[in-house]
């Protein structure tokens, strides 16, 4: 490893004891916000636990110490009160609205000033668009931003107000852009713009978390910042710094005022109002976070004190270090047939620390060259404890750029379904983001280390063997015509699972009662953490190896650790009520984006589960009878499941699924049955071939009919073994790869709620319908055609 460390081994293990808290994880979402160490937040807490800290309205020791906090944060930038005005926001996204809102184009209608923004800029930019005062908006480019470098010397005079918003740092892959631009743009203008003078804005936000900014040497005339970009905490504060001369700018153009942001203000009909002098006394209305802006002063001092003398340029070399060891060891993974392992996307080749920062950008490819999604990425990463991100991190101009996207491509895209945010990761084959790593001064190598392996152990086709190396993936009529047609689909194994995330009730010779929701009992109650918080096998595996069983309305949890100590519920009363419970306790948690509603089931089954699992603070709650959830596409009622009613899963396919694996990471071959358990279904069927349901559209088991609500899209949560709770690589790489990127396996069923003579069944809660399903019916699946 050729890795230079900025840190003495003193500084290294004080770093490392600032985030044990981080265990076993490896953190790589700097860019998304900086970590907060240990003795940060002691120090925190010892101020505020120190002292009377009031409403600077009310006292003027508070007002004193915020103006100590604007003069120290105004020194952290290296400039001081006389050069530079504060206003303290709720971040970078606020400074820039309150900058677009307020910046003065000019009144006379033919000299109106410019609003030019870098088309590489973050969302936050993009949105000034809507607010500022000016009809003369346009995008530029990076080359045309660059070349205000070689622009010549000005001559001539500009009277027109002009606003000119870029990044210090992209966001996207860390390319820096040289703070010359700053003054050569103000006093020089911008090709095109003969009459415009243009006063610049610095989006800060990304390039102060890892590197000095210097506003003594760079002066642009507004600058707007994140302080959890920096330290980690506090969030939901920043700030938007005014140079003094660029306060006429601002200063007119406010218009809203409220709390102490006025001298008078008569509440007549006249309206009558006089606002204050000062830009930070005009521009922060209401009351502001003042007990997060004191906190700012132990932030700064813990980075300086971990990190002494000039702290962050020491940072900026740190973390650009561990940068280019990621990119080099990227750049260096290769496939068995010299393929590319990673695209990389950048502007730089990572030679200084002046012009690329502590980002790296990338998608990982398949050896036939084909993308592997990001979402897949993002699940394998979360599977090996790797925190990163993906998707386009709102900057849609340099993601359409690197991803070389016209405009029509991505309102294709948003056509077919995709909007930001979401896991639909390729389109056509096409990527519609990337994977993001970035780094922190506590960033370690090896942390770089643990992401190169785990994309090494999951993506490098380590032998020319396999289904990519004989002419890559097979269309769905060559992998049915492998199998022959010799017998009638059934229904093989019934599983409900009473407590969400943990272990199956399974059924595989007999029947069980449906009721409004799916299957009766199915994911009515859910383990939650002291804060309220649902627990799943995503954050704690070890639920797979709770094990239910239910017999005449009565559950009983097992767990093997546990011995002979069951816990056991009448699913009918599963809350207990004794004399210390006057009422019954409600606890508000969400389930998929759903708010739901529980109730509390008592100390006796808290003290189990908690103890099942090794963590203390655990809760136990059953669904709230009076909690209707429904599902958002059919409204139909749900219990705690994810998405639908019911999930079916065919044998067929799995054994189809599990021959394609052609590498358990050096283990021995799951058996089928084991197999099929990672996939989580209710319904187990076999057919004569795989991948039959992905047709259908409407499904009839025994006597009962069902609607697809289409395929279920997976997660990392089919790569935990459920007899164990190990974690793995696959199923979910190879399902993405044989479906080109797309994680679906398995159908979500709705129940129809209709008698034998068409009218609907009114059933709801836990009530039971007339019919039941039946281990061994006959299943039957209808293809919808092109009438319907």
């Amino acid at each position: 490893m050729d890795f230079v460390t900025e840190y003495t081994e003193e500084e290294r293990k004080k770093i490392e004891q600032e985030f044990l808290r981080i265990n076993d994880k490896c953190y790589l979402d700097h860019a998304g916000t900086a970590l907060y160490g240990a003795s940060q937040l002691r120090a925190v807490q010892e101020l505020l636990a120190g002292g009377l800290y009031c409403n600077p309205h009310t006292s003027r020791t508070m007002e004193d110490l915020i103006d100590l906090v604007r003069y120290r944060v105004l020194r952290w930038f290296n400039t001081r009160p006389a050069e530079y005005g504060l206003v303290f926001t709720s971040g970078t996204t606020a400074s820039l609205k309150l900058l677009g809102e307020s910046f003065c184009f000019g009144e006379a209608p033919d000299a109106v000033g410019s609003f030019v923004y870098l088309r590489d800029s973050h969302t936050s930019v993009l949105g000034m668009r809507e607010i500022v005062r000016t009809e003369r908006i346009r995008p530029i480019e990076r080359t045309e931003l660059l070349q205000v470098l070689n622009q010549p010397e000005g001559r001539r005079q500009r009277l027109r107000p002009s606003l000119l918003v870029f990044p210090a740092q992209c966001n996207f892959n860390g390319v820096k852009y040289p703070l010359e631009l700053i003054e050569l743009a103000e006093r020089n203008g911008v090709h095109g713009y003969g009459e415009d003078a243009f006063h610049v804005c610095l989006d800060a936000a990304s390039y102060v978390s890892t590197s000095p900014l210097d506003l003594t040497r760079y002066r642009p005339s507004f600058v707007c910042v994140s302080f959890y970009k920096i330290f980690g905490y506090p969030t939901g504060l920043g700030a938007l710094l005014v140079r003094k001369d660029a306060e006429r700018l601002l200063l007119p153009g406010k218009r809203y005022y409220g709390g102490g942001t006025v001298k008078i203000a008569m509440s007549g009909p006249d309206a009558f109002h006089e606002k204050r002098d000062t830009l930070a006394e005009r521009f922060e209305d209401g009351t502001i976070n003042f007990l997060s802006i004191a906190t700012l002063l132990p932030c700064m001092e813990t980075l300086e004190r971990l990190i002494p003398g000039a702290t962050m340029e020491r940072i900026q070399r740190h973390t650009f270090q561990v940068a280019c060891y990621c990119h080099r060891e990227l750049q260096a993974l290769q496939h068995a047939n010299g393929g590319r392992v990673v695209e990389l996307y950048h502007d730089t080749a990572f030679g200084d620390a002046q012009s690329q920062g502590a980002i790296v950008n990338f998608n990982v490819l398949n050896d036939d060259g084909g993308y592997v999604g990001f979402a897949e990425v993002a699940c394998m990463a979360a599977n090996h404890g790797i925190y990163l991100r993906t998707g386009c991190f709102c900057n849609p101009g340099a993601c359409q750029r690197h991803l070389r996207l016209a405009d029509k491509d991505l309102l294709r895209h948003y056509r077919a379904g995709h909007v930001c945010g979401d896991a639909n990761d390729l389109i056509d084959g096409q990527p519609t983001g990337s994977v993001r790593v970035s780094f922190g001064y506590c960033t370690r190598p090896a942390d770089i280390d643990r992401l190169v392996a785990m994309i090494r152990r999951c993506y490098v086709r380590r032998s020319l063997t396999g289904p990519l190396a004989t002419g890559g993936t097979m269309s769905r009529d060559q992998i049915l015509a492998q199998y022959k047609n010799y017998d009638r689909p059934r229904l093989v194994q019934i599983c409900l699972y009473p407590v969400k995330s943990c272990g199956p009730h399974r059924i595989t010779d007999g029947s069980w009662p449906l009721a409004s929701t799916g299957l009766r009992y199915d994911r009515t109650f859910l383990i939650v953490d002291e804060h309220g918080v649902a627990m799943t096998q995503k954050k704690l595996p070890e639920m797979c190896r709770i094990r239910p069983t239910v017999e005449k309305n009565r559950m009983t949890l097992r767990h093997e650790d546990l011995g002979d100590e069951e816990l056991v519920i009448e699913l009918d009363q599963p809350v207990e009520m004794d004399a210390t419970r006057a009422a019954v306790q409600l606890c508000q948690t969400k389930v998929c984006r759903d708010s739901v509603q529980g109730v509390d089931c008592g100390e006796r089954c808290a003290d189990w589960v908690s103890r099942a699992l090794g963590v203390s603070g655990l809760r136990l709650l059953h669904q709230s009878p009076e909690d209707e959830r429904l599902q958002r596409r059919t409204a139909r009622e749900l219990s705690l499941n994810n998405q639908a009613q019911l999930l079916l899963i065919n044998r067929t396919s799995v054994r189809w699924l599990r021959d394609k694996v052609d590498d358990w990471d050096g283990t021995e071959m799951p058996s089928l049955d084991s197999l099929v358990d990672r996939f989580r279904g209710n319904l187990i069927i076999e057919t004569a071939r795989p991948l039959e349901e992905s047709d259908w559209h409407r499904v009839r088991i025994g006597q009962s009919e069902f609607s697809v609500d289409g395929p279920c899209t997976r997660c990392q949560m089919i790569c935990i073994d459920q007899t164990s709770g190990e974690r793995t690589a696959e199923p979910l790489r190879t399902i993405s790869r044989e479906f080109g990127g797309r994680m679906r396996f398995g159908v979500y069923l709705s129940h129809d709620n209709y008698n034998q003579d068409g009218s609907e069944q009114a059933v709801h809660g836990t009530a039971t319908f007339e019919k039941e399903l039946s281990c061994g019916a006959t299943v039957s699946g209808v293809i919808e055609s092109a009438n319907e």
